[in-house]
C-alpha cells in the first residue's frame, strides 16, 4: 500500500479513504464470512476503552497496550469480516496506521470518539454490519443502528 495514498489518509482520518478500503478487502480474505446477500460484518474497536477496562498497566505503556491489543485482534477467532481498531493519543505509537491483514488501524487525529463515529458511519453507509466495542454509552448513542457489545466481551474471545 506504500505510495497509494492510503496510510496517509488514514493518518489524516479520511473516512472516505477508509471506507474505500473496507469495500477492497473481500470478505473471504477477511476470515468468518460474510451474511447471507453479501453483507460484510466490521467490528470497530474503542482502543482506548478497551485497553482501559483491563487494570494490567496498561497506563504505563499506552502504546505497548495498543500494539498487545492490535496483535490478539490479528490472531483471534472473531465472528466478523473485518476489524477497524481506532487509537488516540500515545497508543497511537504502538501500531501502525493501515491494513495488516482483516485489520485496519486508524490514528484518530483529535479525539478518539469522532473517528469512531465516522468509521461506523462510513461502514453502515456501505451497507455493512457493525458491531461497536466500547463501554461509552454515549459513543454507542452517537453510533445508533450499530450493536454495541462492552470491552469484557471481546476481551474474553482474545
Amino acid at each position: 500500500m506504500r505510495g497509494s495514498g492510503t496510510s496517509e489518509a488514514l493518518a489524516a482520518c479520511d473516512f472516505g479513504a477508509c471506507a474505500r478500503f473496507l469495500l477492497r478487502v473481500p470478505a473471504a480474505c477477511a476470515g468468518a464470512g460474510a451474511y447471507p446477500g453479501g453483507v460484510v460484518t466490521v467490528l470497530v474497536v474503542d482502543g482506548a476503552n478497551v485497553v482501559g477496562a483491563r487494570p494490567d498497566g496498561w497506563w504505563k505503556d499506552r502504546a505497548g497496550a495498543a500494539r498487545r491489543l492490535h496483535e490478539a485482534l490479528l490472531v483471534a477467532d472473531l465472528p466478523h469480516d473485518r476489524i477497524v481498531l481506532v487509537l488516540e493519543g500515545q497508543a497511537k505509537g504502538g501500531v501502525r496506521p493501515g491494513r495488516d491483514a482483516h485489520v485496519l488501524t486508524v490514528h484518530a487525529p483529535k479525539d478518539g470518539d469522532a473517528a469512531i463515529v465516522g468509521a461506523v458511519r462510513e461502514a453502515m453507509e456501505k451497507g455493512d454490519r457493525v458491531t461497536l466495542v466500547t463501554a461509552d454509552r454515549m459513543l454507542q448513542a452517537r453510533c445508533g443502528g450499530a450493536t454495541a457489545l462492552g470491552p469484557s466481551w471481546l476481551l474474553d474471545q482474545i
